[in-house]
């Protein structure tokens, strides 16, 4: 059995290692006399030194080194994730975003004295419009939910400069969580429709919700259940003749990089996850990069500012003319984009496809493979991840998807994405990315493989996984409605 980390077992706090006189670093006095505290800091000066741990280097070195051997990540095992496409992150974009004149501007200075970094962030803004096939693109969103939401403010600002005050969004029942939210923050309303037998569009029921109030259609695609909807161009098109908006989540382009563009299948908008398709790191909230990049009607509106070029070869800050405003502080996540143009620019043109080219390859071998041992819920050709459902395991033998996950994790896999789509009963929706080698790929079928012959044998074995990590498994529904919250008291103070 793999072992999914180098976690050896609970060592002691900072605090309950803390003695008095330990030093990680001696700092000279200040040098500044004069300055009171309570003067500058008014009602919010420490009357009391803070009540911090006294260590030496080498303790708090080992504190975060046991912290992270705690964690799961993609750099100490697999991480098939659907639909969050958790890929490898190369070094390369690392070692970019570190250089001196990334790493040690900041975004209040003049133009003038940006030039390199403004020129990346221009060059980027060219790059995903090309592969979005849409001309106006815009850095500042933060992640892909704020690209969702700035494209539908975007929408409603084009909207109301018609004169046209609609109300609807429409979106499928396959759709990411984050769109309906979306849709609601942006004072919509949620209009919901059914996928066929196929995992597809309903296109009838689509052509029925459609009318002179809907705003936008949300679709992903490829769509969240991994397959690429031949009927694209027909959905744009309805959309377009009721006046609406074609709006596309970005968060499956992994799939379709170089081979076809949002822009081309009839979108007005579309959001770029930088950290998924592009491998910046990402997880635990952050860091993210959401860009937006719309048509040439909704260019004029998107959040200011973007960068553009004059005839000398300057580079400028502008604010398109009837921006919404901005979204974001400055020009966005800075440091992830700097990662996302080092991963275009070290793939190119004909590496970007060859890894779309690879993540279905991967896709396709593991759900062929995988649906010897677990039903695949739509089983035909996938794109760049498929979902498998556990609902005959759970009515046999008592065994969740859930105990799935979590079992998992004692063969050195992370968990794939579970109970999404919420249209597949015990869902367990896998993405293994075009970084994962073919071994790696046998390795996580054989834990599979492995884990249903335990629901047959031991059922409970998997009820009590994981058995190997640092935390055993939780009541999460206690958890969740009783949590035991331990707040350090001296940080209060």
């Amino acid at each position: 059995m793999a072992e999914t980390n180098a976690y050896r077992g609970p060592r002691p706090t900072l605090y309950e290692t803390s003695r008095p006189g330990a030093r990680c670093l001696r700092c000279p006095p200040a040098s500044v006399e004069g300055i009171d505290a309570v003067e500058l800091f008014g009602p919010y000066a420490r009357t009391t030194p803070a009540a911090l741990p006294e260590v030496s280097e080498i303790e708090i070195m080992r504190h975060y080194a046991h912290l992270a051997a705690m964690n799961f990540g993609v750099d100490t095992g697999s991480y098939p994730l659907g639909s969050c496409t958790m890929k490898y992150n190369p070094r390369i974009n690392e070692w970019a975003a570190r250089l001196s004149g990334f790493a040690n501007i900041h975004p209040a200075q003049p133009d003038s004295t940006l030039q390199g970094a403004l020129a990346l962030i221009h060059e980027l803004q060219k790059d995903l419009s090309e592969i979005a096939g849409l001309p106006g693109v815009s850095l500042q969103p933060a992640a892909g939910a704020h690209g969702e939401y700035t494209a539908l403010m975007v929408f409603r600002a084009a909207l109301k400069a018609r004169g046209d005050a609609r109300r609807k969004v429409i979106i499928p029942d396959t759709a990411h969580g984050t769109n309906p939210a979306s849709v609601i923050m942006a004072g919509y309303e949620v209009v919901t429709i059914p996928s066929t037998t196929e995992g597809l569009v309903d296109l009838e029921a689509l052509k029925e919700a459609l009318d002179s109030d809907t705003a936008a259609f949300m679709l992903t695609n490829p769509n969240t259940v991994g397959i690429f909807d031949p009927q694209i161009l027909e959905i744009t098109a309805a959309v377009h003749e009721v006046g609406a908006f074609a709006y596309c989540d970005g968060a499956n382009l992994n799939a379709i990089l170089g081979i076809t563009r949002p822009g081309d299948l009839g979108f007005d908008a579309l959001h770029i996850n930088l950290h998924k398709t592009f491998s910046s790191p990402h997880g635990g909230g952050g860091p993210g990069a959401g860009p937006l990049c719309v048509s040439a009607e909704l260019a004029p509106y998107l959040p200011g500012p973007v960068v553009a070029c004059d005839e000398e070869g300057v580079f400028h800050r502008v604010t398109p003319e009837k921006s919404i405003g901005r979204v974001r502080t400055y020009l966005g996540n800075f440091g992830v984009l700097v990662r996302a143009y080092a991963y275009i620019r070290s793939n190119g043109a004909e590496g970007l496809r060859a890894v779309a080219e690879q993540a279905v390859i991967s896709a396709n071998y593991l759900r062929v493979t995988l649906g010897e041992i677990l039903p695949v819920a739509y089983d035909r050709h996938c794109m760049h991840e498929f979902v498998l459902s556990a609902a005959r395991l759970k009515s046999e033998e008592g065994v969740t998807a859930l105990d799935i996950a979590k079992r998992l994790l004692d063969y050195g896999f992370h968990p794939p994405t579970i109970y999404f789509p919420l249209i597949v009963a015990e869902a367990l929706m896998i993405e293994p990315t075009e970084t994962e080698p073919v071994a790696v790929l046998d390795a996580l079928a054989e834990a599979f493989s492995n884990i249903v012959e335990e629901a047959k044998t031991d059922p409970d074995l998997l009820r009590q996984a994981p058995l190997s990590t640092p935390v055993r498994r939780l009541d999460e529904v206690s958890a969740a409605r009783s949590p035991h919250l331990r707040v350090i008291q001296t940080f209060c103070s």
